[in-house]
């Protein structure tokens, strides 16, 4: 089915007379609650215009990759609705270029120009695009650029080296409003994001988020620090997976570069640097906390892979006065609950951590209904949909997380941490 869409757009084409791109495209690549996805393109113009017809346009997507094959079911995308705009995609009344809005959704892999791949992870895919206005049979097939709204607000050239044996990259956004002191907001990303491009963790579980204007007017600015490491961060010497029985080759290098880049940015305030992840990085979370207790105002968790029995009673001691806020589903048949979370938790409320929360879900639900639709779920593994909107606002036992009497979100709740308070 896939080629014969193919050869009946390319025969649109040919039987017009075309034998040449005849316009240029930008694709718009957003993340979202499954990942990345290509969900709108802009068309340039050869003229200015002020009128647009969704209907009239038909869009057409390959996805290839050299490290396997890709076997999508279909290449057509739906237009969802078109407006005239500026070369940015910013809706304008007259303009030279055209926004198409393009379906997009978790089941919809046509729409992702990431790929998971077995032993190599997340990677970006050759992705190509297009466009027919059936009106006029002009076509639209070559590619200008990519427009990433909040990831393009991140520095993503850093790189740091440990020992002169690992390197790792990271992305850092930089808070617009300028303060005497603000919070710093450090993410690290989940087993499938890992590499050295550090737009993968930022797309590929919604983390860039966190540069959101909801997320920083919570904090009254803060800075954002994604790390992302060159394999897993539980790997140990051996680069086998290590869920705290051994040490890991990774957290002496992370640490490292976090305390690199506080010192190179004096405005952080070092009393509010805030430490979570997901999956693997939630494993490596925990582990800086074990490692380093005064060092953090808190720790946002979710997926938790470190297994408690792996945890000496004494770190738990060591532990229990850092503000910690676990994020779980009870169906995650990744990082088992009765394993990791549910253990971890309840030993540091019985040595008598008093601001340490947990919120459990029955599912990870679309929190949109829409994408997935009404009563659509998601992999129990990723929690961390409901972490990056900023949704927990419950502890276990279902009653609200309170700071001064009033129910509070996560990051809110998170905001309010501060060492020595």
């Amino acid at each position: 089915m896939k080629k014969l869409i193919i050869a009946f757009f390319l025969g649109l084409i040919s039987l017009n007379g075309f034998s040449k791109p005849t316009g240029t495209y930008k694709i718009v690549v957003e993340g979202f609650d499954w990942g990345a996805a290509v969900n709108k393109v802009i068309l340039n113009l050869s003229d200015t215009t002020s009128k647009v017809n969704p209907a009239e346009y038909q869009v057409f997507a390959s996805r290839k990759s050299a490290i396997g094959p890709i076997n999508d079911e279909q290449n057509k995308r739906d237009v969802i609705t078109a407006y005239i705009s500026d070369e940015q995609g910013n809706r304008v009344k007259t303009g030279k270029n055209i926004t198409l809005v393009l379906a997009v959704g978790p089941q919809l892999t046509i729409s992702s120009p990431i790929q998971y791949f077995r032993g190599k992870g997340n990677v970006w895919v050759d992705y190509s695009i297009m466009v027919l206005h059936t009106k006029s049979q002009q076509i639209w097939d070559s590619p200008s650029g990519k427009i990433m709204p909040l990831v393009d607000q991140f520095d993503l050239t850093k790189k740091f080296t440990y020992n002169d044996k690992l390197t790792m990259s990271y992305a850092t956004f930089t808070p617009k409003e300028s303060r005497e002191k603000a919070p710093l907001i450090i993410w690290l990303h989940g087993g499938g994001e890992g590499g050295t491009d550090p737009t993968i963790p930022l797309l590929g579980n919604k983390a860039a988020n966190y540069a959101s204007a909801a997320i920083q007017s919570i904090f009254d600015g803060a800075y954002v620090l994604s790390p992302q490491c060159p394999g897993a961060w539980m790997h140990n010497a051996q680069g086998v997976g290590t869920q705290g029985k051994d040490n890991d080759v990774y957290n002496e290098g992370l640490m490292a570069l976090i305390k690199d880049y506080v010192k190179a940015n004096p405005k952080i305030d070092a009393n509010r640097i805030y430490v979570g992840g997901c999956s693997n990085g939630g494993y490596m979370a925990l582990k800086l906390i074990l490692l380093y207790p005064d060092y953090f105002a808190a720790g946002y968790i979710s997926a938790l892979a470190y297994r408690s029995e792996y945890i000496a009673d004494a770190d738990i001691q060591k532990i229990k006065q850092v503000p910690i806020w676990f994020v779980h589903s009870k169906d995650d048949m990744t990082t088992i609950p009765k394993l990791t979370v549910e253990p971890v938790f309840d030993r540091l409320r019985a040595a008598g951590a008093k601001n340490v929360h947990f919120t459990y879900y029955d599912h990870v639900n679309d929190i949109t209904n829409f994408y997935g639709g009404n009563g659509y779920q998601y992999n129990g593994h990723w929690s961390w949909v409901y972490l990056h909107e900023n949704l927990p606002r419950t502890d276990l036992d279902g009653s609200p997380v309170r700071i001064n009497g009033k129910p509070v979100s996560i990051m809110e709740w998170m905001a309010a941490q501060k060492k020595g308070k």
